[in-house]
Parts: C-alpha cells; sequence; structure tokens
C-alpha cells in the first residue's frame, strides 16, 4: 500500500482518459465561439485552429499542452465552419411582397401549415399558412406574405433563434396568402410519410415514426413534459436505439434459423448490418431533423463497435462519438439534445461501468433497483441542461420515467411500429391496441401532472454556473482514482473536485441577480419587475412573441401569468429602483417633448428608445440594442453583431 500521494502516478493513471477530456475541451473551445459577443477576424480563426491541431499532434503526450491545443482547435474550428456555412440573411422584415419557390417539406398545426420553401430571391424559408390546398413537398408554390429577419436573444446567452436560423439553413421566417400551386410528380420522401400517415390515421405513428412534433396536442405534451417525459415525443437517440435494438433482435433470429447463411460469420455482424440500412430509411422517414441525424451518428458508431468486437457503451467509445459529431458539424454542442444526450448516456456508463453498484439477489428487485438507479442517474445528471434550456425542473421526472419508459419501449412502441406497418395492409388491430395502452398510461401521467410542484420553474442559468457544473460531473466521471493510495483524498480526489466545482457552480447561481430591466433588440417591448412582477409597455407584440415567456422565466415567473402593462405619464416609461431610474420613450412626440429634460436629468440614469436617436451630451445615457440592466446598475448587453445576425454580402 502506498502511504501518500504520489503526483506522478496519479498524472500517469489520468493518461489513460486523456481523450475524453479532449473532446470536451474541444466543445468548450466551439461553445466559447458561439457564445462570445463579437466575431473575430476569419485569419485570427484559422490560425487558432492550425496552431491548435499542430500543437496537438506535436504535443500529443503532453496532457495539458494537448488539452490546450484542443481547445484552440475548437474555437477556430467552429469559426471555419461558420463562415464555410454562409447562409443568407434578410437585412430587413419586408411585407406584401411575391414569393415563390419549391416546397421543401411541411409541418402541419391544429390551424395553420408551415412551408420549409426554397427560393430564388430569398433563399431558404420557413412560412406560414392558413391555406387550404392540399401541397405536397416538391410543389412551386407562389402568393404575397412577408418576411421577418431572425431575430437574436431575448436574453444574454438565450436562444438565439438569428443563429438557430443560420445553421439550420433558413434565410428568414415569415407568412404566405393567396397561394397558387404547381403540382409535381408524387415521387419523394414526404409523399411516402402522407401515404403512411393516411393508412394509419394516429398520432403515435405521425410522432413516434414520422417525427412529426405537432402531432400531440399542446396539452398533451405539458403532460409529459411535467413526468419528464418530453423526450418520448421527438425522435432522437431513445427512439433510434430502440427501433435499432427491435431491429437487430428480428434479424439476428432469421440468421440463426438459416445456418448457411452464417457459418463463416457470426450472426451478429449481418443481422447488425441489416438493421443499419432499415434505420437509414428510419432516419429519412422521420425527416431527418438535426436531433434525428446526431442520434443516427451515435447510434452508428455503437452498432460498428458490436461489429468489431468492442465495448459498445465504453467512455471511450462515446468520447469519439463525441468527436465525430462536433467535426460533423460544431454548432451541435449548443443544442439542448446534444448536451442532454451525452450528459445522461456518460452518466449511465459511470453508474454501470465505474460504480458497479452491488445489486439485490432477488431477481425481482434487482430489476426494480436498476431501473431506480438508471431513472436517478439520467435526470440527476440531466437536470442542469433542462433548467439552462427549458427554464424548469420535473420534480417528479425520476417516478414518470420507472413507470413510462418501460411501457413505451416495451409495449406502446413495438405495437406502434408492428401497426403502422400492418396498417398499410388493412390490419388496424395493433394500433387500435397502442392507442387504448396509450391512454391508460396518460391518465396515469395526468395524475402524476397535478401533484404539488411537478414542475419548477428555474431562473437564468449563466454560462459560467453550466460550465462549472459541466467539469464537476466530468471530474467524477473522468479522473480515475488509484485504490493503492492510503490517503482517503487520494482515493476519491474524482468526488472532492466535483463537488467543489459543481457547489462553485451553485454558488455563481445563487448569487447572479435578476434583472430589473429586460429591453428587446428593436426597442419595441420592455419589461419592467415591479414588487417582483415582471410589467410590459404593451400586452401583445409580434415581433418580440417569445420575449414575454423568456423574460418570465428568467424572473422566476410561470409563463402563464397575464401580462400587465407598466404605466406612463406623458408618453414616457419611468422604472425606477433604489439605485438607478431609466425611462422609456416609444414614440416621436414624446421623445421630441421631453427628450432635452431626461437628457439634463441627474435622477435619469438610462434612456432607451424606440427610435434611433444620438446626442453628445448623454451619449452615455442612451442604450442600444437589446440588453438587461440588474439592481446593481450593471448592463449586460445582448449580442446581435455575429455573422449569423448580419446580411451576408
Amino acid at each position: 500500500m502506498v502511504n501518500k500521494f504520489n503526483l506522478h502516478k496519479w498524472l500517469a493513471e489520468q493518461k489513460r482518459n486523456t481523450l475524453l477530456w479532449a473532446a470536451l475541451v474541444t466543445c468548450f473551445g466551439a461553445a466559447l465561439y458561439f457564445s462570445i459577443f463579437t466575431e473575430p477576424k476569419l485569419w485570427l480563426l484559422i490560425m487558432t485552429s492550425l496552431c491548435g491541431l499542430v500543437c496537438a499532434i506535436i504535443f500529443r503526450k503532453q496532457i495539458f499542452i494537448l488539452l490546450c491545443a484542443m481547445f484552440m482547435f475548437g474555437f477556430g474550428y467552429a469559426g471555419i465552419y461558420t463562415h464555410i456555412i454562409a447562409t443568407p440573411i434578410l437585412a430587413h422584415d419586408t411585407h406584401n411582397i411575391e414569393i415563390s419557390g419549391t416546397v421543401l417539406g411541411i409541418k402541419n398545426t391544429n390551424n395553420k401549415s408551415r412551408l420549409l420553401l426554397n427560393t430564388n430571391d430569398f433563399g431558404r424559408l420557413q412560412v406560414s399558412t392558413d391555406s387550404n390546398e392540399t401541397i405536397s413537398v416538391g410543389d412551386l408554390v407562389s402568393g404575397t406574405g412577408g418576411l421577418f429577419k431572425p431575430h437574436p436573444a431575448n436574453i444574454p446567452n438565450g436562444f438565439d433563434f438569428a443563429r438557430h436560423a443560420y445553421f439550420s439553413g433558413l434565410s428568414a421566417s415569415g407568412y404566405i396568402k393567396d397561394i397558387k400551386l404547381t403540382h409535381t410528380p408524387e415521387s419523394n420522401t414526404y409523399n411516402i410519410s402522407n401515404y403512411i400517415k393516411s393508412h394509419t390515421n394516429s398520432f403515435l405513428t405521425d410522432a413516434l415514426v414520422l417525427g412529426d412534433k405537432n402531432a400531440l396536442i399542446r396539452e398533451a405534451r405539458e403532460v409529459w413534459t411535467a413526468n419528464g417525459m418530453a423526450h418520448i415525443w421527438s425522435i432522437s437517440g431513445y427512439h433510434l436505439s430502440l427501433v435499432a435494438g427491435w431491429l437487430f433482435i428480428i434479424f439476428y433470429f432469421i440468421f440463426r434459423l438459416c445456418p448457411p447463411l452464417v457459418r463463416h460469420v457470426p450472426a451478429r455482424i449481418p443481422a447488425l448490418l441489416c438493421a443499419w440500412v432499415c434505420l437509414i430509411g428510419y432516419v429519412l422517414l422521420s425527416g431527418g431533423a438535426v436531433a434525428t441525424l446526431r442520434a443516427f451518428i451515435m447510434t452508428s458508431l455503437v452498432m460498428l463497435a458490436f461489429i468489431i468486437g468492442r465495448t459498445a457503451f465504453s467512455l471511450r467509445t462515446i468520447g469519439i462519438a463525441m468527436f465525430a459529431l462536433v467535426l460533423y458539424n460544431p454548432y451541435f454542442v449548443m443544442r439542448a439534445g446534444f448536451q442532454l444526450s451525452f450528459a445522461a448516456i456518460f452518466g449511465l456508463v459511470w453508474l454501470w461501468q465505474i460504480v458497479q453498484p452491488k445489486m439485490p439477489r432477488i431477481k425481482i428487485l434487482k430489476y426494480l433497483y436498476a431501473a431506480f438507479l438508471t431513472a436517478l442517474v439520467a435526470c440527476a445528471f440531466t437536470a442542469p441542461f433542462v433548467a439552462a434550456h427549458f427554464g424548469s425542473v420535473q420534480i417528479y421526472g425520476i417516478l414518470g420515467n420507472l413507470i413510462f419508459v418501460p411501457i413505451f419501449s416495451f409495449a406502446i412502441m413495438p405495437l406502434v411500429l408492428i401497426g403502422t406497418i400492418a396498417a398499410l395492409f388493412g390490419i388496424g388491430a395493433p394500433l387500435e391496441l397502442a392507442h387504448k395502452l396509450y391512454d391508460t398510461v396518460f391518465h396515469w401521467a395526468e395524475n402524476i401532472a397535478v401533484l404539488p410542484a411537478a414542475s419548477l420553474g428555474t431562473p437564468n442559468i449563466s454560462n459560467t454556473s453550466l460550465v462549472l457544473i459541466i467539469i464537476g460531473l466530468a471530474c467524477l466521471i473522468f479522473i480515475r482514482n488509484i485504490d493503492s493510495f492510503k490517503s482517503v483524498f487520494a482515493r476519491h480526489i474524482n468526488i472532492i473536485f466535483c463537488t467543489i466545482f459543481i457547489c462553485g457552480g451553485l454558488l455563481v447561481f445563487s448569487i447572479t441577480p435578476k434583472p430589473l430591466l429586460y429591453i428587446s433588440h428593436d426597442h419595441k417591448l420592455i419589461g419592467a419587475v415591479q414588487d417582483g412582477k415582471l410589467k410590459f409597455n404593451k400586452t401583445h407584440d409580434s415581433g418580440n412573441f417569445f420575449a414575454f415567456d423568456t423574460w418570465k422565466k428568467s424572473n422566476g415567473e410561470t409563463t402563464d401569468s397575464e401580462n400587465e402593462k407598466l404605466s406612463k405619464e406623458s408618453g414616457v416609461y419611468t422604472i425606477k429602483t433604489p439605485k438607478w431610474t431609466a425611462a422609456y420613450i416609444q414614440n416621436f412626440v414624446p421623445l421630441s417633448k421631453n427628450f432635452s429634460e431626461l437628457c439634463e436629468s441627474q435622477d435619469i440614469k438610462y434612456i432607451i428608445s424606440f427610435l434611433n436617436i444620438n446626442s453628445e451630451k448623454c451619449n452615455d445615457k442612451i442604450i442600444r440594442g437589446g440588453a438587461i440592466i440588474y439592481p446593481s446598475g450593471h448592463i449586460e448587453y445582448i449580442s446581435s453583431n455575429r455573422l449569423w445576425h448580419n446580411p451576408q454580402k
């Protein structure tokens, strides 16, 4: 037994997990590029990426230099990738214009359809329409409408729709009416999907097989979200792994029943290859969304590991998958699906391969205990990311996953898959059984959703807090302990570092104050906290529709609360706090009457105007662009000058 901590031996042991740390810091580098306020020069990004790659190759055995180099590579690579995409962005909102293009995709809601159009004049567009025309992918559509430039985030580090649109290839969103159609031959994936919809007439097929996120009504989505089961209704890793597993089992038994086919090759190899080919069809049929593609890459790597005889769910395999996804699209690191997927799978591998908890001897207790631990760890590891991206935490998520995941995995999902195929041949019994079972479990879900505090809102979590928590979780999983050390500190150093970083993240979160004033990027909407509640200058603003909910979540309020109005005098909204006072002027006449007085006033610290104003006397008072103001008077501006915010020349 070693009596004292040996740093050299400990560092040598940590090198075995260098790949995992390298993958993580590469993600951190990419995330830093997407989060900074201003756009770096392209030549700087290229030099940073090249220097990082060269240093990583030269100093690959020196772990600290390697990690710094991979961070540089991730930062530069993300920037280069962003420049290569070069999605054209609409410069200004426009109305009453002619829009014409080819339909690339369709999403149907209760009373409207959203069309993905490819146009010659504006690039790719996402437009809504209430037309009663039967529209198919490939049709030529023309009509009048309006287009809106994608908006930046409503709060610092919040969801940036402009960035999302840029990496989704969207130039603008809007609406189209008075549609004129030119139909084309129905020979595409969408029409196969439409054919399946018409024969199944099942929202379970639409959601779980065809990837239609709007197949479930809003009230039902809220119930499943409160149960921690929102992931069931978005085709991602859960669905692909489940479909791949069932396909593998089917093909495996088929090949085992034909010994001549597998005389020289293990049955698992052709079974996995056939399952993978079918999985490609499932991905294409479900629409091939970003989350689905990410899950497909991950599932493909796992299947490859099975084929070559490697451990599929090892930390090393997950690290390789993370690298592959970042190289495929570095913007994945900013998506909730990427973070939730890897948080859950890292947590589960840590639980079953590193911790290896002792299990009860009784078989039924063993299964129940394993299911409980799996749900507990998955919920615990994903909770910070759920709170950061969705502004709430589901208290009964563990209970929901324990009850409903097995039912969906081993009953509803197989019935839906079998029923979808059977319905094409006129056999509806499996789908009918799936719907009856769903109705039963949905009733259970409703009972859980109405329990006290089923969903707790969380204020905005800063990037600093989230990064500290991620590092803490990484320390718990990636740091390798050496049991031969006698020191308790040395044998549990991963838990100690994990506790320090997570507590640091929670401390930063707890001491970060809530803003008292929110300002939209176009200054059409402001929200001020008065007596703990948010009040707005208007009750509705179509240009900043999502700002209401985003600001309420940031203030710890529920999104269904009424939008109370701020009071104003002479057209001027005055927001007074103990340390500062701000004035908001929405129209020209109040501005012309009051600006000089507000500019000279010693009491007014900030002036916000819907119109662009300039004044040498009080330039330091005038706020330009989107921002939030804290109780101390500190202003934090919202980034709006990145590549995805400005029109590409």
